[in-house]
């Protein structure tokens, strides 16, 4: 099936527009958080009509605890000798230069490596990013979710090592492929947002001081534990403080998100539901277990699923938007306050 789009596409203009290169990337993550950190990066460097021309894996050292283990299976034992993320900066970077940035939910991806060079004092050279869920929305391709397992199932792309980043940005960059080409066959203007370096984050809680870095046991002192998790496991309390601000009301199509507003989430997520609620709270978000009439939007990625959530929502007169585009609008929640600003 990929062989038949690349053949089809190859027969036809391929349009003037479209860029020079991509670098579909993965990355596996401590969490959502401002001070979550990489633990891992994969980049497959394709060219104009998305031939793999090279491939690149590394680990990298969080300096701090690992978050999911049982989601990406890197252990503080596995990370301790891995570079630091300043240590691979440089090499990152050239894998980035002059491509546009491809990945499965890229808002997200796009956040955590701007933060990580925030934190490494310097900026990644990245431009434009696309998300491939929003590519597979402007083609509407019939998948059941927006899952990337779903995406590769449905180019018969076989995955071997789900939440492995090599194997997760090979799959991805198999699956961009026919995506890209049916985009060109139909004249269809890609999806591409502008990647604006991030200045919102933290180095987080660290059990090592920030001197040298060259030694195996300095590098094993700052993988530690993180006081606000449990000890039997990285998840962080369920029971949340009260949202500090108030309820703006609703969310206007097309606005932005504003630090107080009631969300809730119905059905499955590509992100883990944990996570993604974690994220919206470290945004200034409320999440809210129900829907009413207090309630400022629902993300599903199924809204016209008969779950009590989106008919309550239907009936109230919810905004309802996809988890993509919630996760694009986590990168600029506008302050409490400021609303009509």
């Amino acid at each position: 099936m990929l062989d038949d789009h690349t053949a089809a596409a190859s027969s036809s203009p391929w349009p003037t527009a479209y860029p020079e290169g991509y670098a579909v990337v993965d990355v596996e993550t401590t969490g959502l958080a401002r001070d979550d950190r990489i633990v891992s990066a994969a980049v497959y460097q394709l060219d104009a009509r998305g031939r793999v021309e090279d491939q690149w894996y590394t680990l990298v050292n969080p300096q701090r605890d690992p978050g999911p283990v049982w989601i990406h299976g890197l252990t503080s034992e596995v990370l301790a000798d891995a570079p630091l993320f300043p240590e691979i900066a440089d090499e990152f970077a050239k894998r980035l230069d002059g491509r546009v940035l491809v990945a499965h939910n890229a808002a997200f991806d796009w956040s955590m490596i701007s933060r990580e060079y925030a934190r490494a004092r310097a900026t990644a050279p990245v431009r434009q990013r696309l998300c491939t869920i929003a590519l597979s929305k402007e083609l509407r391709l019939p998948l059941p979710n927006h899952k990337l397992e779903s995406l590769a199932a449905h180019y018969g792309v076989v995955q071997q090592r789900a939440h492995h980043a090599l194997d997760d940005a090979r799959v991805l960059a198999e699956a961009f492929r026919p995506s890209l080409h049916l985009a060109a066959e139909a004249g269809l203007r890609l999806p591409l947002l502008a990647c604006q370096p991030l200045t919102e984050w933290s180095d987080g809680p660290t059990t090592a001081s920030s001197g040298s870095s060259g030694s195996t046991a300095a590098r094993s002192a700052r993988v530690g534990y993180q006081p606000s998790y449990r000890p039997t496991t990285w998840r962080p309390s369920r029971k949340r403080p009260a949202c500090p601000y108030p309820n703006p009301g609703r969310y206007e199509p097309g606005e932005q998100l504003i630090q107080g507003m009631r969300v809730a989430f119905s059905g499955d997520t590509s992100i883990d539901r944990e996570l993604l609620e974690d994220r919206a709270v470290d945004a200034g978000l409320h999440v809210a277990t129900s829907v009413s009439r207090l309630t400022s939007l629902l993300v599903t990625n199924d809204p016209d699923s008969p779950t009590s959530k989106t008919t309550k929502a239907r009936s109230f007169g919810t905004p309802v938007i996809d988890e993509a585009a919630f996760i694009q609008l986590l990168s600029h929640v506008t302050p409490a306050g400021t609303k009509g600003a």
